[in-house]
């Protein structure tokens, strides 16, 4: 188990993702792409109803293919989790989303939130912990689920330089790589991301930006048996864990830091440890050159035979864009699960969760 952690061979991610994606009606700017139903003239979110409310919809189509030169038994490319199909078409990611964006530069409060709907092989590795109402919403499909990722209220109070707080079913700010296909550069996904880190939390979480460079978040969060990990709105609601970061973006924008943590214990009926942080750091090289280096470590207490489990990694990304539609980019990593207990093959099937 610990060498497959650690090994990659023979695999090559063939991945498109073409965008459904529409501008908020609400924003002066947007580097966003118009999109397929921009371009066939069928925006909703130019209609005066979406505009009247703020709302903005959106979403993608991501899919591909993964080779694996072993020509695994029965196409199954193991332990990767979300190209886990060896020569096998993969609509991954048909997603959807509902938003209502608060403004965080007005003096005054504001309400809002977000409702997300995927549909493909990622759903699986989406969905909350295990035993929990979105488990296997299709139960005929083997490879294909549905997932609500992220259900969240958001309200801005005028108080400082503005606190924003997220109520709900949110995604992680743990990592760098993350679940909705557009924000990765890499179809494939680091074993750091993958087996390392949350991917969805409930509860709360409030952000307040210090200064222009400075901005931290803490909250806590609930909902499951791994300390806050991948939490839903019907198990595990008395067992509470911390959220939490600070990031630093220097003044010119090219320059990031983000620290971000959770701790907590186990459930309600085991008080043992489970934490982890994440170091994410980023920096444009030269125009166009940028790169990424990245920290995980987590360790659960008692959790293997009575004896405390460890996982680390370290990943470094380095990407060039050629021109505004164009780029290149190589990712390592090194990923260590001393206990074996982070890890598993096969992780998708019916009873089967991500996360232990």
């Amino acid at each position: 188990m610990n060498n497959l952690s650690q090994i990659k061979v023979g695999r090559l991610a063939l991945g498109f993702c073409a965008g459904i994606y529409a501008i908020s009606a609400n924003a002066q700017e947007s580097s966003e792409p118009i999109g397929l139903l921009g371009y066939v003239g069928a925006d909703v979110n130019e209609t005066e109803f979406m505009k009247n409310l703020g709302l903005h919809f959106g979403g993608w189509i991501d899919a591909g293919i993964t080779y694996n030169a072993n020509k695994p038994a029965g196409r199954f490319n193991g332990p990767v989790t979300f190209d886990d199909r060896a020569s096998e078409f993969q609509l991954n990611q048909l997603y959807f989303f509902l938003e209502r964006a608060v403004n965080t530069e007005g003096d005054s409060w504001d309400f809002g939130g977000r409702f997300d709907f995927m549909f493909g092989t990622d759903a699986q590795f989406t969905q909350a912990a295990f035993g929990h109402w979105d488990q296997r919403l299709i139960n005929s499909e083997r490879f294909y689920d549905i997932a609500l990722p992220q259900a969240y209220f958001e309200i801005f109070a005028p108080f400082g330089n503005g606190i924003t707080a997220k109520i709900g079913h949110f995604y992680t700010i743990i990592g760098n790589e993350v679940v909705t296909a557009p924000d990765n550069f890499f179809y494939s996904h680091a074993y750091t991301m993958q087996y390392g880190e949350p991917f969805t939390h409930t509860g709360v979480l409030l952000s307040y930006p210090i200064d222009q460079n400075w901005t931290i978040m803490g909250g806590g969060v609930t909902g499951s048996e791994t300390a806050g990990w991948d939490g839903a709105f019907d198990k595990g609601l008395g067992n509470w864990a911390f959220l939490g970061g600070v990031t630093w973006t220097s003044t010119d924008r090219g320059t990031s830091v983000a620290l971000s943590a959770t701790s907590g214990e186990i459930s309600e009926q085991d008080s043992n440890n489970w934490s982890m942080y994440s170091l994410v750091i980023k920096h444009d090289i030269i125009e166009g050159l940028h790169y990424t280096f990245q920290h995980d470590h987590g360790w659960a207490s008692k959790i293997v035979d009575g004896k405390d489990a460890e996982w680390y990694g370290i990943n470094q990304y380095l990407t060039y864009d050629i021109n505004d539609e164009l780029a290149v980019g190589i990712r390592g990593e090194w990923f260590r699960d001393d206990d074996g207990f982070r890890v598993l093959s096969p992780i998708r099937g019916p009873y089967v969760s991500r996360s232990v």
